[in-house]
């Protein structure tokens, strides 16, 4: 009886750790096709050997000129990220996702400041409209402390003159030995805020479109 037990138990682990690795799998690589998660990306030079990638993505029925806008005004202060905003900001981002475009937003150079909380900055390290758009940082708030370098990139691949790909990936090179106990747990929160994300430009972009026909 003893012995069943320990077999069952261990059955049971071992279920666990393989639903785990599985559902990480999967969140790491939502909506991307086999293609888009081995082919580089403009940025990917910036950390040439990541620890962790995540790599994600979804159709837009629009052109790549109508989703730009949109991506370019990605911040905190400025367009917000399209997600969940009343959970970032119970941790204080202050973030408010647009509706709309905004003018005054639209132009990014390398090295300016794209927010993600008001003291917590990426910077521009590639832009190159309506292409591609590379964050680079890890520097944590209210420190010097850099556990990890970051790049968040956002890269638009038109399918046709009325659809485009939307590819957003992340890619981790751990600086510190703990990096990984930090970042690795954040990846399940990182995948439910980067769908919600990029169904949002998704759903604005469409909108807009469908808006300007009428």
């Amino acid at each position: 009886m003893i012995r069943t037990a320990g077999v069952s138990s261990l059955v049971m682990s071992m279920t666990v750790v393989v639903a785990a690795a599985v559902l990480r799998r999967r969140q790491l690589r939502w909506g991307a096709t086999d293609a888009e998660i081995t082919e580089p990306l403009a940025g990917d030079e910036v950390i040439s050997d990541p620890d962790l990638t995540a790599t994600r993505a979804i159709t837009i029925h629009s052109g790549a000129d109508d989703v730009w806008p949109w991506i370019v005004q990605l911040g905190q202060g400025r367009g917000g990220f399209y997600s969940y905003d009343s959970l970032e900001n119970l941790v204080g981002c202050d973030i408010h996702s647009a509706l709309q475009i905004n003018p005054d937003w639209q132009h990014l150079d390398v090295g300016d400041a794209v927010r993600l909380a008001p003291e917590l900055a990426l910077r521009v390290a590639v832009a190159k409209p309506p292409r591609t758009l590379v964050l680079r940082g890890g520097v944590l708030p209210g420190t010097t402390i850099a556990p990890c370098d970051f790049t968040w990139t956002f890269d638009l691949s038109p399918v046709s003159a009325t659809e485009t790909r939307l590819v957003v990936r992340e890619r981790y090179a751990y600086a510190r030995w703990w990096a990984r106990l930090m970042v690795e747990p954040l990846t399940f929160v990182s995948f439910l805020m980067s769908r919600r994300m990029l169904r949002g430009i998704r759903d604005r972009v469409e909108h807009s479109s469908r808006r300007s026909e009428s």
